[in-house]
This record gives structure tokens, C-alpha cells and sequence, in this order.
């Protein structure tokens, strides 16, 4: 889809298709997605190079290869820990290119035999109840307690519990307060940068690796599998392009400040135009023909991040404003509270649901005061609205509520139970 226009005169929005299909339909739901508009880096000279290239979201559907290659993978978000230690198994040089290390912890995946399979099917509906108890839908839960609370003895012994389960749990089950309190957050990080030094050989590529501009959590955490001993490896080589940028891409390779680097195939691990990048990319218009991108250019507007006032019968499942962490879960009770919006036009014979100002500017400061005193805010990520991928996303928004979940669903289910009376219907 290229565009979405809302018709006022006949109270519909009118769909245009890349190739030239034009829709028209009462109810638009935008389910783009928050990372689903993949970014390249803003280097000169992608176009020219005459090798394998690709981005990671946009991979080969036939296999590809690393054998004997020279592979240069740029960046080392999510996706590029993924990368790197798959590509490392079989590769025949490696160069990773890292402008912003990640705090990462080890995923402990294994493989699942049929007799366990079964024993956790059978828990299925003891752990989708707790999924909706903890605050953020996962099976972990932040720890009652706080950081210094316990001894350090304690302290030490926890960290080293959530090092090896598996799971989010060292990030969504730590301490209460590692993600408000810096002293607490100090703990954790030091704890984590300790774990990297004593997993890479070479001291001054682990203190490389070992962020400094963001402490523990304060970014969502890759979860890996031997990440950090890929590093270990004596055919792959870490570059730091703070210290010597890329100038371009050329024909044969990468070209930094300091070198020039021939490689076979370039993977671009550069990640997304986050969270209100998917919208950007349609042509949205709501009433009097408003572009969604000017309704939200200095940050995005939204009531329960479903309904944007001045955009009618528009409806977002995991737009900007809801809760976060366990994605799957999260839509889940967006698409079934926008079931029940719907359901409910239709039922009663309502053309045109719409949000209220009042309605939008208290939710929107309402998430804002959520957002107060939390470290993840205080950093740049996409959950912050930063991409220097991306012109004009350098400034600093409150993308996401930082609300329990069940406090979401709460206020959520309350404007349903009432008929929805907060929101203009006609």
C-alpha cells in the first residue's frame, strides 16, 4: 500500500497499491508493524559494489553461502548478533563493523524432544495466564526486591541464576530497580562487562565490545549463542568505525579512514526506521487531507496508541503509545480490543469512530509521565525515537508506554465498558 486517504463525504478511506489498485473500505487497521521498515546505512556508493549484498530483513529466499568467503556484516544490533555467530560457523573471513556495541546475554536455546515438547504444550495455558499477570507479558517479572536490598554476596548469586537460565529473564526478572536507579543499573552492567572480558581472549577487543554509552537493559538485550567467542576466532576481525569511520562503500569492498577492505559479500545488519517508520512510508491523510508524518512531527500523538485525532476509523495494532514486551501478547489484546471497537460500530450503526483532543493529549501526557525517571529514556535507541540511519529522526520522543501491561489493558478495557463514550461517534 502507497497511500490511504479518508473520504469525509462518504466516510471511507480510499487504499492505493504499489501497482495501481485502488480499495476503498469503512475501517483501515494498520498492522505494519514497529520494526518493519529496514534502514541502510547513509554511506556513498551502496549501489557500486559489485559483490553479494543485502540487508537482513530483506535476505535471500534461495541459501546462501559464507564458504571461503571474505563477509563483512555492518552492525551489531539484534539482528547482527544473530548474524555474526551463524555466518562465523562456516565463514572463510569475517568483518564486523560495529559503531555501537550491545549489552548481550546468552539465549541457552536447546533442542526440544518430543517427551519435553509434550510437557510444555501441556503448560501452555498456566503460562499464557501468567503472560497477562507480569508486567510486561513475559514469563518473568521484575524481582520484589531491590539491588542493594540483599548482600553482595546475594547480589552476585542472582545475577549468576539469570546469566544461565534462559530467557529474557536477566532483563525482564532482575531487581526492581535496575532499570530507574543508575547506581543499580552500575551493578548489573559491571556484572554483564565482567561476563564479556572473561569470554574474549583479546582485552582490548572485549573492552570494544562492552557498551559505555548506555547501561544494562536500557536497550532491548540481544539474547546470543557464543556470540562473544566468535571474537575468539582467528579469521574474524572487529573494526570500531567511531574510530575509523566508513567513508563509502566501493566496488570491491569498504572503504574506512583508515583502510580499504575487499569482501565478497556485505551484510547490512543496519536495522529499522522504528516504530512510526512504517507509517512514514505510506501516504496517510486523514480529515482535510492531514499527513499522518505532520500530525506526528514532533513526536507521536495517539489515544491508547490505537485511534489519532483527525484520522477517522483509523485503527493501529502495535502503533506508538501501547505496551511494548511481549510483542505477540501485545497484539494479541490489540487486535481483539480493535474486534470489539468495530463490532460495536457496526452493532449500533456508526459510521465514523474517531479519538477526541481531550482524549489523545491525556493519554499522550499520560504515557509521558510513565516514562519519567527511566533510564531506557535518557539513551538513544529506536525505542526513543533515534535512528542516525534516518534523516530527521534524531530527535528524542516517548515512542512506547511504560505502563504494566495489565495496567494497559485495564484502561483500555474501562473505555470499552463504558461504550466507548470517550471517542467521537457518529
Amino acid at each position: 500500500m502507497t497511500a490511504a486517504h479518508w473520504q469525509e463525504e462518504t466516510r471511507r478511506w480510499e487504499l492505493t497499491l504499489r501497482d495501481g489498485g485502488r480499495y476503498r473500505t469503512r475501517f483501515l487497521v494498520t498492522a505494519v508493524g514497529p520494526l518493519s521498515a529496514p534502514t541502510m546505512p547513509r554511506v556513498d556508493g551502496v549501489e557500486t559494489f559489485r559483490g553479494e549484498s543485502f540487508h537482513t530483513a530483506r535476505w535471500p529466499h534461495e541459501p546462501v553461502s559464507f564458504e571461503g568467503k571474505r563477509v563483512a556484516v555492518i552492525g551489531t544490533g539484534a539482528t547482527g548478533v544473530q548474524t555474526i555467530q551463524e555466518v562465523a560457523k562456516t565463514v572463510g573471513h569475517l568483518t564486523v563493523f560495529q559503531r555501537t556495541p550491545n549489552w548481550c546475554a546468552p539465549l541457552h536455546n536447546s533442542k526440544i524432544d518430543a517427551e519435553t515438547m509434550a510437557r510444555l504444550k501441556a503448560g501452555y495455558p498456566d503460562m499464557f495466564k501468567r503472560c497477562q499477570e507480569t508486567f510486561a507479558c513475559f514469563l518473568h517479572t521484575p524481582d520484589p526486591r531491590g539491588t542493594f536490598e540483599v548482600t553482595p554476596e546475594q547480589r552476585e548469586a542472582f545475577f549468576e541464576k539469570l546469566y544461565a537460565e534462559p530467557g529474557f529473564g536477566i532483563w525482564q526478572g532482575n531487581f526492581r530497580d535496575i532499570l530507574i536507579d543508575r547506581t543499580a543499573n552500575a551493578a548489573i552492567s559491571e556484572f554483564v562487562a565482567n561476563k564479556i572480558r572473561q569470554r574474549v581472549k583479546d582485552r582490548a577487543v572485549a573492552e570494544k565490545l562492552i557498551p559505555r554509552d548506555h547501561g544494562f537493559g536500557t536497550r532491548r538485550v540481544p539474547l546470543e549463542t557464543r556470540y562473544y567467542e566468535v571474537y575468539n576466532q582467528p579469521n574474524v576481525r572487529l573494526i570500531d568505525i567511531k574510530e575509523t569511520p566508513i567513508e563509502r562503500i566501493t566496488p570491491t569492498g569498504v572503504k574506512t579512514s583508515a583502510a580499504e577492505h575487499e569482501f565478497d559479500l556485505i551484510i547490512y545488519a543496519t536495522g529499522f526506521d522504528a516504530i512510526t517508520g512504517s507509517f512514514d512510508r505510506i501516504d496517510i491523510r486523514g480529515a482535510g487531507g492531514l499527513r499522518l508524518t505532520e500530525k506526528w512531527a514532533r513526536g507521536p500523538q495517539t489515544f491508547l496508541g490505537v485511534l489519532v485525532e483527525g484520522f477517522p476509523n483509523m485503527m493501529m495494532v502495535m502503533g506508538p503509545h501501547t505496551a511494548l514486551g511481549n510483542i505477540p501478547r501485545s497484539i494479541e489484546y490489540n487486535v481483539d480490543w480493535v474486534t470489539g471497537l468495530m463490532r460495536h460500530a457496526r452493532e449500533h450503526g456508526l459510521t465514523r469512530v474517531a479519538a477526541t483532543s481531550a482524549g489523545v493529549t491525556s493519554w499522550t501526557d499520560h504515557v509521558k509521565s510513565l516514562g519519567a525517571g527511566l533510564l531506557s529514556n535518557e539513551v538513544n535507541s529506536w525505542m526513543t525515537g533515534i535512528n542516525t540511519n534516518v534523516a530527521g529522526k534524531q530527535t528524542r520522543i516517548i515512542a512506547r508506554y511504560s505502563g504494566s501491561a495489565p495496567a494497559y489493558r485495564a484502561r483500555c478495557d474501562e473505555v470499552a465498558a463504558k461504550g466507548y463514550l470517550e471517542l467521537a461517534m457518529a
